[in-house]
């Protein structure tokens, strides 16, 4: 389903050299798959899930995902896929402060479906266990009651792939297990595959399988 082939990416250092980030031989995700990826903080995790999802473009190599090969797509191209194929769960939610959880579900179905979906974000909304807060805005709602906004709101689409990048990192203890669980659930439900960035070795072992940015990138080749 996600299949990436000799994938490079370097960014300007301020000696106006390049520093290489990434640099992935092969990596895959099989359909409805649920894969952990771990690593050392600045190792590249995000970056990857940025290639992945279109929004960063690799200097070389294939990031194939249903049959598409986004490196060879225009930016608005690859922002047609990603709204309709992929769901972003971001560390930081990146929930609209001025609009309730609802409103911030079917607004992530605006780019790829050009309506929104009132039964579906609903829908949604209840799966995650917020059919009494829907109509609350994001400083009405905890911590982890927002992020389980944003994970609605990333499957609102229907996705092939979820990307979830450190979705535990804002919670506490109490709430990382429920997240993940919620994460997985709902993934096996929509049938939906995963790829979560994640520090935690808890977190990583619930999923399907585990791998680290070490052992597939050869710029971190070593690198403990």
């Amino acid at each position: 389903m996600l299949r990436i082939e000799n994938l490079r990416k370097s960014y300007p250092d301020p000696s106006g050299g390049l520093v290489e980030i990434l640099d992935v031989p092969h990596f895959e995700v099989a359909e409805g798959e649920q894969v952990a990826l771990v690593g050392r903080s600045g190792g590249g995790k995000t970056t990857l899930l940025h290639i992945i999802s279109g929004i960063t473009k690799a200097d070389s190599g294939s990031v194939m995902l249903d049959g598409i090969d986004l490196t060879r797509l225009s930016e608005a191209a690859r922002d047609r896929v990603r709204a309709s194929k992929i769901g972003y769960v971001f560390q930081t939610f990146n929930l609209l402060p001025g609009f309730t959880a609802l409103e911030n579900v079917r607004l992530g179905m605006t780019f790829a479906q050009g309506r929104r979906d009132l039964g579906r974000a609903k829908e949604l909304l209840e799966r995650v266990g917020l059919a009494q807060r829907m109509h609350y805005q994001p400083n009405q709602l905890s911590v982890g009651q927002q992020q389980r906004v944003a994970v609605a709101r990333a499957l609102a689409n229907r996705p092939r792939l979820l990307l979830a990048d450190e979705p535990t990192a804002n919670v506490d203890a109490a709430h990382q297990q429920m997240i993940v669980e919620l994460l997985r659930e709902v993934c096996r439900l929509e049938k939906v595959a995963m790829l979560l960035v994640t520090h935690s070795q808890e977190v990583a072992k619930q999923m399907d399988r585990v791998e680290h940015l070490e052992q597939i990138n050869r710029t971190l080749e070593g690198v403990s």
